[in-house]
């Protein structure tokens, strides 16, 4: 038993929303009872206590959309790296690194993504992951590490035929056997979908190769409109819009992930709404590649599930909650949009999108959830109340106030201190495995 108490407690449960000075009492994988500090504490008086200290008790945040494969550009510079369209951001700098991705480097770029993202108190991940160097067995490298270090993670291999066909053909297996995987293991924090990159980069003779391999197992994620590429390339070469390209293909559905979808009309968003299909935003991805503004606040009014992810940008989520919120009031003009849209993605939204393959109940302290914790340092100097957590999430906090995160009921950090990994020895090795990685870029 695992007490975690003596903080500000945000359940984001409406029953009970906030308690002034609350805590979790946690079992095994889940949370048995949330209350009063005083009331927890004398129920459960030998259990392991660990003190918020008046910090901000929380459920961990989820991240919807990432790419584990770009942790170790961190600080590179391509040579003759200038890019003037997103096609050049793809070809000149994510697909020269990824393939040259070797599975040791596929390995520490896992161990980074989840150590940034324990550290900024994210305890789910779902990743888009793509190293044409060495395809086969990539996810489950990335599922071994995530597997040690005790964190969730939704993982799925970028099917594209950008390097080939024979290199397409062994990214729709590594899928198909990793989903086989997952369908023998059972592991309640390793889940798998069937990935495939940007539409123009996939032919329908590829899409129905994966709709066969999948066989309707899982959802599919996929990059769709995020640049205008996809748009011209389906206009020109299939005659229809991107979303109807991949409703003919069988694709949409209650359990498949768009990511991005800036570029999209209402007519596909109806298509979108009707199938049940998921979407996700990533504010800063989308705005440092400048390729446009993603029409969330459409998407809200037609009833799309929209969650939030970072696409690797930064590992921090409420980096990625800001940035929504305001690039959505830049967009529209208007300084009084966005708030409840930006907020619901991350804290309601994203839990939704985890419910479709998780069975524990993510993004929220009650009984019987999943007990994934965490405790922010943050002392507030104006009122704190259920009626304004956030916009104290919002204009307060960064996930480096994270002090300690819990998954499962497993303590991964306490009070900064990582307790699922020796994180000076993950760095060193990685400081070396990147040397060798950025010299075979000629960086």
């Amino acid at each position: 038993m695992i007490l975690i108490a003596n903080g500000r407690l945000i359940t984001r449960d409406d029953a009970a929303p906030y308690i002034e000075n609350g805590g979790v009492a946690v079992s095994g994988t889940k949370i048995v009872e949330v209350g009063e500090t005083a009331a927890l504490c004398a129920k459960y008086p030998d259990a392991e206590f660990v003190d918020a200290k008046g910090g901000v008790i929380m459920p961990a945040f989820i991240n919807a959309h990432s790419h584990i494969y770009s942790a170790l550009a961190r600080g590179l510079t391509m040579p003759n790296y200038n890019p003037t369209n997103f096609y050049e951001v793809l070809d000149g700098m994510w697909w020269r690194l990824d393939r040259n991705l070797t599975l040791e480097d596929t390995r520490q770029s896992a161990y980074i993504t989840y150590i940034d993202s324990i550290k900024t108190g994210c305890t789910t991940v779902f990743d888009h992951h793509a190293s044409y160097c060495e395809i086969e067995g990539s996810l489950f490298t990335i599922a071994e590490v995530a597997k040690e270090l005790g964190v969730r993670t939704v993982l799925c291999y970028e099917v594209s035929e950008r390097d080939g066909q024979e290199k397409c053909d062994a990214a729709i297996r590594e899928n198909e056997s990793f989903i086989t995987h997952c369908e023998r293991e059972q592991d309640p924090l390793i889940k798998a979908m069937f990935g495939m990159h940007a539409l123009f980069t996939i032919s329908d003779r590829t899409m129905e190769q994966c709709v066969a391999a999948n066989n309707g197992r899982t959802g599919f994620h996929i990059h769709v409109s995020e640049g205008m590429n996809d748009v011209y390339d389906t206009l020109r070469n299939y005659g229809t819009r991107p979303v109807n390209r991949l409703l003919n293909q069988g694709i949409l559905g209650e359990k498949t992930i768009l990511g991005h979808c800036i570029h999209v009309n209402p007519a596909e968003m109806d298509l979108i709404k009707e199938t049940d299909t998921m979407v996700v935003n990533n504010p800063q991805s989308n705005m440092g590649n400048a390729v446009g503004c993603s029409p969330v606040l459409q998407f809200f009014k037609k009833g799309v599930l929209v969650g939030l992810g970072t696409d690797a940008y930064t590992f921090d989520m409420t980096e990625s909650l800001k940035a929504a919120l305001t690039i959505q009031r830049h967009n529209a003009c208007l300084p009084n949009v966005g708030w409840g849209e930006a907020v619901a993605m991350l804290f309601y939204n994203n839990a939704k999108i985890a419910a479709r393959y998780f069975h524990d109940a993510l993004g929220v302290l009650k009984p019987g959830a999943a007990a994934d914790v965490i405790v922010m340092d943050y002392k507030p100097f104006t009122p704190f109340s259920a009626d304004n957590i956030d916009g104290h999430i919002l204009f307060g906090m960064a996930g480096r106030q994270c002090e300690t995160t819990m998954c499962a009921g497993q303590i991964l950090m306490r009070d900064r201190v990582l307790i699922c990994a020796d994180e000076e020895a993950v760095h060193a090795h990685t400081r070396e495995v990147s040397s060798r990685l950025w010299k075979r870029l000629g960086c």
